[in-house]
């Protein structure tokens, strides 16, 4: 039934365009002496499913309507007719129209409409900010009178399809040998959609597919208690190791970086621009309703210096509502509710329009920013990804950015989504939910929108006097050339503020044995260890830019050698060693080792802490729903 939801505020906008009034029973009983009270119950003629918001118009003898009503959401209604009815039309977009005389019905008994899908009935209709309509029932007046630009939207009725996600092969990263390796380069990511998306599989009762689990994103989805900078650098760097909880022989490196936290009151104007989907595919419930609740809880958060513009696309893309200030939010928030789902993706145009909007009221040195939420089902128009990411990148260069948001399942397009974001120094995230959009939006409002640190960059030197081999814990598609780190010109990461980022290197220490592969001696190369009787085990060099600079600064920070066990390390970073250990299992990655599904609930029971906001108390059930699921299955 919800795909016929979907076309209930076409009808509702037909009756008011075409001066049709809706009426009760009551009223629609004419100058006939002996009124009779029809029920009328209207099903489609395949399947017998009851549409909601059918027209059922009653006509007169003179062939002029006299009054109208809809079908409710269980496809019923009632009219009341006399002797100057004498048809009753019964039309639903998408369907063939019957016209049904009245002159049999003397008596109360119900009537049965079985409407036949007409395939050809779905002409282009138009979305304007009045609403939606038939583009040939309207007048050239229609459009004029309204100050916004109106797009088309064909192909109304969204049709069921087969699963199609889609996901980027993440190609899990190996251990390098440090005698012949010793950096690695990598830029950071702040971004938290593979861990709302895994969320989204288990409460379903289905693992995940393999590519859909991106190991630092479950990592950095949660809240950790790192320390302000305390200098003027706007991130801070913090490091820590301990015995590596899926193998003990080897040890585990914790790199944390801190995002400095700015007050609301103190972060700069926002321009903003929703840029939102509202094609076909985005009709079900868990698509374009769950983007407006987003949407809506994001505009209650927005001071008068801010401004938000609205364009929505489909069939092509339009403007429904100019940059308006933040404390105009009943007009924000109507223009949000007017949104309904229909018609093909040109998202390439969407994207265009958004940006030229966001060009045109650009804040010098505010937080100039376009907004996507969509399925990323972009199959019409400018759809390639290499036409979207110069689009992108030249728009970032300007000032403009992109954070996505991912709504939805069965055609979800995560391997589109993910790259749109990265290109557009903007985050990325996947809303499963209401309580996802309420974090992003109101709990982690300056983080999700206001960049303090573009272009962030990790580079880690290894002592090879106790490192042996190392191997990053996801990052796999952040991995960066070592001569990237000082090139200003490669484009990398950005942190929002007060923004955590938690990095994790397993490590095989010098003279651990080694279970994987490696590599023959080099030749004309020396392994010297560092001079001295130094402790250092590694060195982090971090680059970033300024928000609005073209040049980067350098920050470093040494880690000497600890032993200690994984129990005694601080609670966010056996938090941090929990999740990883969850990634691996889902994954049932190479390099799991020992990992278990008791020891990441014995690691994560020990490390929720104050939990706040429940995060971890939640990571804990899907554990135990993904133990389940496993063990169902017969896996891991």
């Amino acid at each position: 039934m919800r795909k016929h939801l979907n076309r209930l505020l076409l009808s509702l906008i037909a009756f008011s365009l075409l001066g049709i009034p809706i009426k009760g029973l009551a009223q629609s009983a004419a100058a006939g002496k002996t009124p009779v009270k029809l029920s009328v119950s209207v099903v489609d003629d395949r399947d017998n499913v009851p549409l909601p918001g059918v027209t059922i118009l009653l006509k007169t003898k003179q062939a002029k309507t006299s009054s109208g009503t809809l079908t409710d959401q269980l496809g019923q209604a009632e009219v009341v007719l006399d002797s100057s009815i004498v048809e009753l039309e019964v039309a639903y977009i998408g369907y063939q129209k019957q016209r049904i005389k009245t002159n049999k019905y003397k008596t109360s008994t119900p009537l049965r409409v079985r409407l036949k899908a007409d395939n050809t009935a779905l002409q282009e209709v138009v979305v304007t900010g009045l609403g939606i309509q038939r583009k040939a029932a309207m007048a050239p007046a229609a459009v004029a009178n309204v100050n916004y630009r109106s797009y088309n939207v064909a192909n109304y009725i969204p049709q069921s399809e087969p699963n199609t996600e889609d996901y980027s092969a993440v190609n899990e990263n190996s251990f390098h040998t440090v005698s012949s390796n010793p950096l690695s380069t990598f830029s950071i990511d702040v971004d938290r959609a593979s861990y709302a998306n895994i969320r989204r599989f288990l409460n379903e009762g289905n693992m995940p597919p393999v590519d859909a689990v991106r190991v630092e994103e479950m990592i950095n989805y949660f809240d950790y208690q790192y320390t302000n900078p305390t200098d003027d650098a706007p991130v801070a760097i913090y490091t820590d190791m301990a015995a590596c909880p899926w193998n003990t022989t080897h040890q585990l490196v914790r790199i944390a970086l801190k995002g400095k936290d700015v007050a609301k009151e103190n972060l700069p104007p926002s321009n903003l621009v929703f840029l939102i989907d509202v094609s076909g595919s985005m009709g079900e419930s868990r698509k374009l309703p769950l983007v407006k609740q987003a949407f809506k809880a994001l505009v209650n958060q927005l001071r008068p210096v801010d401004k938000v513009a609205i364009v929505v696309y489909a069939g092509a893309a339009g403007l429904v509502l100019p940059s308006t200030p933040g404390s105009q939010k009943t007009a924000i928030l109507d223009a949000l509710d007017r949104l309904e789902a229909g018609g093909s993706t040109a998202g390439g145009a969407g994207i265009k329009l958004a940006y030229e909007t966001a060009a045109e009221h650009l804040v010098k040195k505010g937080n100039n920013r376009v907004i996507i939420a969509t399925d990323g089902d972009f199959n019409v128009g400018q759809s390639s990804d290499g036409e979207l990411q110069r689009l992108i990148e030249n728009e970032r260069e300007k000032g403009i950015f992109l954070s996505v948001l991912g709504f939805g399942m069965g055609n979800y397009k995560d391997n589109k989504l993910e790259i749109l974001a990265d290109k557009g120094n903007g985050n990325y995230a996947y809303i499963d939910n209401y309580e996802e959009a309420r974090r992003m939006f109101v709990t982690e409002f300056g983080g999700t929108l206001f960049t303090i640190a573009k272009d962030v960059k990790l580079q880690i030197e290894f002592n090879p006097k106790y490192v042996q081999s190392y191997r990053l814990v996801g990052y796999e598609n952040r991995l960066l050339n070592d001569e990237d780190f000082n090139n200003d010109k490669k484009d990398a990461g950005d942190m929002g503020a007060g923004h955590t980022v938690t990095a994790l290197y397993e490590i095989v220490p010098v003279g651990a044995a080694v279970a994987q592969p490696g590599t023959d001696p080099l030749k004309y190369q020396q392994n010297k260890a560092v001079a001295g009787n130094s402790n250092e085990v590694l060195t982090v060099k971090m680059r970033y830019k300024a928000p609005e600079g073209q040049q980067s600064k350098l920050v470093t920070k040494v880690l000497d050698w600890k032993q200690q066990d994984i129990s005694q390390a601080p609670e966010d970073f056996r938090m941090a060693a929990a999740v990883a250990d969850f990634g691996l299992l889902l994954r049932n990655s190479e390099h799991k080792g020992n990992a278990t599904y008791e020891q990441v609930l014995k690691l994560a029971g020990n490390a929720r802490g104050k939990d706040e906001e429940g995060y971890r108390a939640e990571f804990i059930q899907l554990v135990k729903k993904a133990q389940l699921i496993s063990n169902n299955h017969g896996t891991n």
